[in-house]
C-alpha cells in the first residue's frame, strides 16, 4: 500500500467523485470532498467541505480548512463540471460563460491556490479530469468542448511549469460513463426563431449522446483507475478511460486527415 496521502476532490455528491473519494477514503488516504449545496455524503469516511467554483471566497476557505487541519495537500482532483448542450449559433451567453467558469476558470483558480503548498511541501499531484470531448470536438456540445480543450493546453503547459517542485500534472480523458451527465446536462434550442432549423439535427445528436452516455461504463470503474493513479509513485500524464471503440477513436484521430476523421464523427452522430 503506498503512503497516505492527504486528498482534496470536488464534486464529490455524485458519479466519478462519489465512487473516487468513497474509494480512496477506504484505502486510508485522508480525503476532503467538496460540494455546493448539501453537506451529506454517503461514506462517512470523506470529510465533506463547501466548495462552489464560481466563488472565489468559498474555493479560499475550502483550501484553507484543508491546510489548517493537515498541514498540506498532497493530491488535488479537478473533478467538478458542468455540461452544456445546443447548438454553438443560439446557445445564450449565460450558459456559455457559466460551462467556462466552471470548467476552466474554476479548476484554474482553485489549482493557483493550491500549487504554492505542494511547491513549499517540494512534491505534489494535480489530476485534472478532462474528456474524449477535450479530444475532439463534439457537435452540440462545442462549449463542454471547449472548455475540455482548454484544460488540456493549460494542463501541457503546467505540467513543464511545475516539474521543477517535484509536482505531477495528469490529465484523465473519460469516455462515455452512465453518470448522472445526461440528466443534469443544461440543453438549449431557441424555439420560435430562425434557429430553430437546427432542431431536428440536434434531437437526432442529442439521442446518439444520450444514448451513448445511458449505455456507457459505471463510474466504479474509473474510480479504481484513479486510485490506482493516486498511489503510483511516477503517474503517467494523461490517461485514456473509455471503451476500445473510443480509445480506437482518439488514436485514429491522430493519424487520419482531419476531413476523413470529420466524417467518422458526422456518421456516428447522425449528421448528414
Amino acid at each position: 500500500m503506498a503512503s497516505k496521502k492527504v486528498i482534496l476532490i470536488t464534486g464529490v455528491s455524485t458519479g466519478f467523485g462519489k465512487h473516487t473519494a468513497a474509494l480512496l477514503a477506504k484505502q486510508g488516504h485522508t480525503v476532503y470532498g467538496s460540494v455546493r449545496n448539501n453537506l451529506q455524503t454517503t461514506e462517512p469516511l470523506v470529510k465533506i467541505v463547501h466548495l462552489d467554483l464560481l466563488d472565489k471566497s468559498s474555493i479560499y476557505s475550502a483550501v484553507e480548512t484543508v491546510l489548517n487541519n493537515e498541514g498540506r495537500i498532497d493530491v488535488l482532483i479537478n473533478n467538478a463540471g458542468m455540461h452544456t448542450g445546443g447548438p454553438i449559433e443560439t446557445l445564450p451567453e449565460e450558459f456559455i460563460r457559466k460551462q467556462f467558469e466552471t470548467n476552466f476558470f474554476g479548476l484554474v483558480e482553485l489549482t493557483r491556490k493550491v500549487l504554492p503548498i505542494m511547491r513549499n511541501q517540494g512534491s505534489g499531484t494535480i489530476i485534472n479530469i478532462g474528456s474524449i470531448g477535450g479530444l475532439m470536438g463534439l457537435p452540440f456540445q462545442g462549449y463542454y468542448s471547449a472548455t475540455k480543450f482548454a484544460v488540456e493546453g493549460f494542463s501541457e503547459a503546467l505540467r513543464m511549469e511545475v516539474k521543477q517542485f517535484g509536482i505531477n500534472v495528469v490529465v484523465i480523458n473519460p469516455g462515455d460513463f452512465n453518470t448522472n451527465n445526461t440528466a443534469n446536462r443544461k440543453n438549449y434550442l431557441a424555439p420560435d426563431s430562425e434557429n430553430s432549423v437546427y432542431k431536428n439535427q440536434f434531437e437526432k445528436t442529442l439521442s446518439v449522446i444520450e444514448n451513448d452516455e445511458n449505455n456507457g461504463w459505471n463510474p466504479e470503474i474509473l474510480a479504481r483507475e484513479m486510485v490506482k493513479i493516486v498511489n503510483c509513485k511516477n503517474p503517467r500524464q494523461r490517461y485514456v478511460i473509455a471503451s476500445f471503440e473510443q480509445k480506437l477513436a482518439v488514436f485514429v484521430k491522430k493519424i487520419l486527415p482531419g476531413k476523413l476523421f470529420r466524417k467518422i464523427l458526422e456518421d456516428h452522430y447522425r449528421i448528414k
